[in-house]
């Protein structure tokens, strides 16, 4: 290795390349980077799981995911403790509490015990309960004040009354927004816009959340099970939860606690789309007020020509449609792009969204902006 490179730059360059890349051990790390070089090692080299890879053993595994909350930042742990499932087979471990209690909890963690949820032993779900409440409630501490602000703030505008008689005015706003006029010579405002409250029961919306359960949605399952338990706590918006394979589950009864939420899904299977939104139809009253959300990738394991003519009277009847191929951090998975083409030509806009993004959705859906331009304004791709 060349020592051309100033001496920090040298040793990071050695840790990357990995210990190959030194093999007469010309580069002298500190005590501190030569740990970080163990663990890595251990995950990265090419030998895997062999001979200095992690191997199956319990204690070694615990021993290492211990290193690397030594040695890393938390975001970086997780990372590689995502890339030692994959890497090295480790999903059996998961199966044993003490290997859960010494885990770095995360929504991508939270998906893989979901998948195997209906192999865990008795002994190791109380330990999986207790890890997924845990990332459940440091997701709800995130996003309950955004969602609440910008649902509020929307649905308030939404009902705002121009045209109020004399009891319904709303004095304070209808002041405020007539400052500008104030009369200095009669010393008072000459309001040129009335606010008024709007009707008692106006404000109510219905959110639908169809969550399809297949394996590769298991973040936005999570994600979304937070943010129905969230629409629930808001007495404005009247929230169905509902999630599907090739068969439908309504889990609106559980909203009340997302963890319990999470556990009556079973990620896996198949996928009819067409009967969720069968089922869905049900719930639709009044379209002008109701907000469906299906979170899918779209591919459709059921009749798909039904899916679209579905989808399609839906967004026709009035309701609002809006599709989402991913509720995550990581961007649009793998999509059906004709049925997203076809769910275009009828109004309804299908595209991935990061969680942070999702409660500046919620507020353009209730407010009924144009959900494209709003996706363009955030960046997103519309599909």
């Amino acid at each position: 290795m060349s020592s051309d490179l100033p001496i920090d730059k040298l040793k990071k360059w050695r840790l990357i390349l990995g210990q190959q890349s030194d093999p007469e051990k010309e580069v002298d790390l500190e005590a501190s980077q030569q740990g970080m070089d163990g663990v890595l090692e251990q995950l990265y080299d090419d030998e895997g799981d062999k001979k200095k890879g992690l191997g199956g053993s319990s204690p070694k595994v615990n021993r290492w995911l211990g290193d690397i909350r030594k040695y890393f930042p938390k975001t970086v742990v997780q990372i590689m403790q995502k890339d030692a499932f994959e890497r090295l087979n480790i999903e059996k471990m998961l199966l044993e509490p003490e290997f859960l209690e010494s885990i770095e909890p995360d929504v991508s963690l939270v998906g893989t015990l979901l998948s195997l949820n209906k192999v865990l032993p008795e002994k190791t779900k109380d330990t999986a309960r207790k890890v997924i409440r845990k990332v459940v409630e440091e997701l709800e501490k995130k996003l309950t004040n955004p969602m609440r602000e910008a649902i509020t703030g929307s649905i308030n505008r939404a009902v705002r009354n121009r045209r109020p008689k004399f009891k319904e005015i709303n004095w304070p706003k209808t002041i405020k927004a007539n400052l500008k006029h104030y009369q200095k010579d009669l010393g008072t405002i000459i309001p040129e816009t009335l606010i008024g409250y709007g009707k008692k029961g106006q404000a109510l919306k219905k959110v639908i959340l169809l969550v399809d359960q297949s394996g590769s949605m298991a973040t936005s399952v999570v994600y979304a099970s937070v943010f129905g338990a969230i629409l629930a706590s808001l007495k404005s918006v009247k929230t169905h939860i509902v999630v599907f394979d090739t068969a439908v589950v309504d889990l609106t009864e559980e909203l009340h606690d997302p963890v319990e939420l999470l556990f009556g899904t079973q990620l896996g299977g198949g996928t009819d789309i067409n009967k969720a939104l069968t089922y869905a139809e049900n719930f639709i009253q009044n379209p002008s007020d109701t907000i469906v959300f299906l979170i899918s990738d779209l591919f459709e394991g059921g009749n798909e020509q039904a899916l679209i003519k579905r989808a399609a009277a839906i967004r026709r009847g009035g309701s609002q449609f809006v599709t989402l191929l991913a509720l995550s951090d990581e961007g649009a998975p793998v999509y059906d792009k004709e049925v997203a083409a076809h769910f275009a030509n009828a109004d309804i806009a299908s595209f991935a969204c990061t969680p942070d993004q999702f409660p500046a959705l919620m507020a353009a859906v209730i407010k009924k902006e144009n959900i494209k331009n709003w996706a363009y304004r955030e960046g997103i791709n519309v599909m």
